[in-house]
């Protein structure tokens, strides 16, 4: 057999390369650059290649940002030279799954062609190129800052947010800084880059597209062919799944072939929440004569609708897996590195395993960023973690012309042929923000009746998805109502974008929208203490310190971070209480949201959260930060993302107990509602007790005791729900700037323990929201529970993971409580 041969031109692989600076604004100090290169990593990119030589600092330290923007400014080459031997085959390509972005290749001083879109793979003819010893491939990456300026210059300006042009170069947008991340415009090969030999017949792509039809699974599997000239043997193509093998032979020259297989009494693939993930192997074969190609992968068998059709309350949004709706429980995901190539199948686990142990069931891959590494879906396919997939269109308008058009098209069909096998991808999505822009951002004057992405989202995008991935549905955008005669963020319509809460109001102001679902809403905090001042170096730290606002990327974000602390909190005396205070803001605003919502259930179908995680150490809206630490925020996201929930709401006929169920099992449970003091004591004033019963999937409003809902003092009493389940929840009348607690209200002992210390608190009176930081004692130290709120005579024990115990009492700012703000 003469199978297709794959040589790697990766680092791993053995093939060494450099990396030397063309032309650009290229500091003094760092001139060299110019004339000798540098080693490089193959996938890499500039930034990790000069930091990794030393020729340049961590660019996420201090304003070390600013000071290497001349690297997006610069050209760059990148070389190496191989030896080649000969296998016999008729033809041989190059094949580069990623070049970030206007490139260049050339090989022995040929030019194979020029790139322009870093989301795309090319492959280029090299057969007769080639030669036994010393070959010679060069890649020569134009700036990219230079780049998407120019581009923008000769097409037309259309409208953007932030401050380079993105939307006129097919690159990661927030590679060029956004309201979270840094500027820090990459060049380089960043994904495999490989020569390949073969005659004959080969494999192109595989879409395994799996389904149902009752008990039996389905898969239709789409081959595309690829031949090489004056070839004329016909193929066989073998499709293996489940114990089932299928084989089809096609006449030479057939661009593709499609062979159905049915498994039978296969098992279902759940989202996590609603079954069990089990992931069929697949294996697809082509063999003509002598020449062989094949292809692994894995499929899910579900099915996935999307119901968007009006109804008495204007527009749902319901995605159903298997006809089963899913209530959404999710969150905004952006690339984990704002290096991207440093990123691995072990960071990304970790990263979604964040979205799994909050009880989330969704990610969705916003639109600014990338298309993920396969890694990222495998994973989210063996933990249950649905996939909302963006196209890479975010808050701008995008010319529908030449040489942009062509472009999308090419990598929308690479994009969707890649990841439509995935049992986890749920949904795409045109755009993020693009028709609300376009609507409501003043874009239309500017643009003076130009194309501005339209086509893209309601004509080029779901035909694609049409074609090559019928199983997927498709959405034009987020936010969007799904008609074109309703405003795209309406919130009785589709999916909405909560943005006037953080940016102009105060988060109470969640409880006046009744949204169908909501696809983007959050509020900013900083990152943990030791991942902050690893990077942010000013003396005396200040909120408004200049490295300080070097890592706070939002327009007036420190600002609106002190603004939005309205009667909630009182204003922070020092920096520590400033770090303690926003993060606790930022934890409560969310978590104030997501109960709201919940309480709204079946109106409201679910809510993703803007964001998981950050890509580099910054003050932002993430619930992990940049190093990997889970905030207050993380915590909040946990316990309001639990399979049930209970909270207090109020409705116009005074205050309710909301319990949402979203599971299998009827809720039963006898529930204890109290009014109680918080002094010392915690003297229960009122209580009433009753017996909850809440169906499967469903949500259920008890009305609160008379006697527990009227306080006699409020800004000394609260209510306590306690369900004998041990879920809980709690109402206060005031805010926390007129509610009296107690100044000693707890007690804390530490317990040496295998791998750590346990920090067990004793509350004497009403402890408000308990949280201990110990990566301030050990960066590495981790704390498995945060903001958890005792009556008096109750105990919880946090549990630490570290090298070794502290030394001493605890207390602040270790150990802080809401508390401790207030007196």
């Amino acid at each position: 057999m003469n199978p297709v041969n794959a040589v790697p031109l990766t680092t791993q692989g053995g093939t060494a390369w450099t990396v030397r600076a063309v032309e650009g604004p290229v500091p003094d100090r760092n001139s060299a650059l110019l004339a000798a290169p540098v080693p490089a990593t193959v996938p890499g990119e500039v930034h990790t290649d000069l930091l990794a030589a030393g020729v340049i600092p961590d660019p996420f330290d201090g304003d070390n940002e600013g000071r290497l923007a001349w690297i997006g400014k610069t050209s760059w080459s990148y070389r190496t030279v191989f030896d080649w031997e000969s296998d016999g085959q008729a033809v041989q390509e190059l094949v580069a799954e990623g070049l970030d972005t206007a490139a260049r290749v050339t090989l022995n001083g040929t030019e194979l062609g020029r790139t322009w879109n870093q989301h795309r793979t090319y492959r280029f003819g090299v057969t007769g190129l080639l030669v036994a010893e010393r070959n010679e491939l060069v890649i020569e990456f134009a700036s990219p800052v230079d780049t998407a300026k120019r581009l923008s210059e000769e097409s037309g300006l259309w409208p953007h947010t932030n401050l380079h042009p993105y939307n006129a170069i097919r690159k990661m947008a927030s590679n060029f800084g956004w309201d979270w991340g840094p500027d820090v415009a990459t060049a380089g090969i960043w994904r495999p880059i490989r020569i390949e030999s073969w005659t004959g017949v080969r494999i192109d792509s595989v879409r395994p597209l799996a389904g149902l039809d009752r008990d039996r699974g389905v898969l239709d599997t789409k081959v595309a062919l690829a031949w090489s000239d004056g070839f004329s043997a016909d193929a066989t193509v073998t499709v293996d799944v489940g114990g089932t093998s299928t084989e089809m032979t096609v006449a030479a020259g057939t661009p593709e072939v499609g062979v159905t297989s049915t498994v039978d009494a296969v098992e279902r693939w759940w989202p996590r929440g609603y079954g069990d993930q089990p992931l069929y192997d697949v294996s697809v074969a082509v063999q003509a004569g002598a020449q062989t190609d094949d292809w692994q992968g894995r499929v899910g068998f579900r099915t996935i609708t999307m119901n968007v059709a009006p109804d008495k309350d204007g527009g749902p949004f319901v995605l159903s897996v298997n006809d089963r709706p899913v209530y959404v429980r999710g969150a905004n995901w952006i690339p984990d590195d704002a290096f991207v190539t440093r990123l691995n199948r072990e960071t990304y686990e970790r990263g979604i395993r964040d979205a799994v142990d909050a009880s989330m069931n969704l990610l969705r891959v916003w639109g600014g960023g990338i298309y993920e590494s396969d890694d990222f879906y495998d994973v989210c396919d063996e933990l249950g973690i649905l996939v909302w997939q963006d196209f890479l269109f975010a808050c701008a308008a995008y010319s529908e012309e030449e040489p942009l058009r062509s472009e999308v098209e090419a990598e929308a069909r690479q994009a969707v042929t890649r990841l439509s096998q995935h049992a986890s991808l749920a949904l795409w999505n045109g755009n993020n923000e693009n028709i609300w822009g376009y609507v409501e951002w003043g874009w239309r004057a500017p643009l003076g009746g130009r194309t501005w992405g339209e086509w893209y989202y309601m004509d080029l995008l779901p035909s694609i998805v049409a074609e090559l991935d019928p199983r997927t549905p498709y959405s034009a955008g987020s936010p969007f109502s799904y008609d074109r005669y309703i405003h795209p963020n309406d919130e009785r319509n589709g999916t909405m974008h909560i943005w006037d809460v953080w940016n102009a109001v105060d988060y109470s102001t969640y409880r006046s929208y009744k949204p169908r679902f909501v696809s983007e809403f959050g509020f900013q905090g900083p990152p943990a203490w030791s991942t902050l001042t690893s990077v942010v170096h000013d003396e005396p730290l200040d909120p408004y310190g200049e490295q300080m606002l070097v890592h706070q990327k939002a327009y007036e974000g420190n600002l609106k971070l002190e603004r939005g602390l309205g009667e909630h909190l009182p204003m922070w005396k020092n920096i520590n209480d400033w770090h303690w205070t926003t993060q606790l803001n930022q934890a409560r605003a969310v978590a104030y949201g997501i109960e709201h919502f919940r309480s709204l259930f079946p109106l409201n179908t679910g809510a993703i959260v803007w964001q998981l995680n950050d890509n580099w150490p910054v003050i932002s809206w993430a619930a992990v930060d940049g190093h990997g630490v889970r905030k207050p925020l993380w915590f909040a996201l946990r316990r309001v993302y639990a399979d049930r929930l209970l909270t207090v709401q109020p409705r116009e006929d005074g205050l309710v107990v909301a319990a949402h169920n979203d599971t299998d099992i009827t809720w039963t449970t006898e529930v204890t509602v109290a009014r109680r003091g918080t002094a010392v004591g915690g003297e229960v004033l009122a209580s009433e007790t009753f017996a909850l019963e809440v169906p499967a999937r469903s949500n259920v409003l008890n009305s609160l005791p008379a006697s527990v809902a009227a306080a006699g003092d409020p800004s000394a009493e609260y209510v306590e729900v306690r369900a004998a389940d041990g879920s809980s929840a709690y109402w206060y009348f005031v805010e926390d700037t007129a509610l009296r607690l107690a100044g000693d209200a707890y007690t804390a002992e530490v317990t040496a323990t295998d791998g750590g210390y346990d920090v067990t608190v004793t509350a004497r009176a009403l402890a408000k929201d308990l949280a201990l930081f110990p990566d301030r004692l050990e960066p590495a130290a981790r704390v498995d529970s945060c903001l958890i709120t005792l009556s008096a005579g109750e105990s919880h024990t946090f549990h630490v993971t570290c090298a070794s115990p502290p030394a001493g009492d605890l207390g602040v700012p270790v150990l802080r409580s809401a508390n401790d703000l207030l007196t």
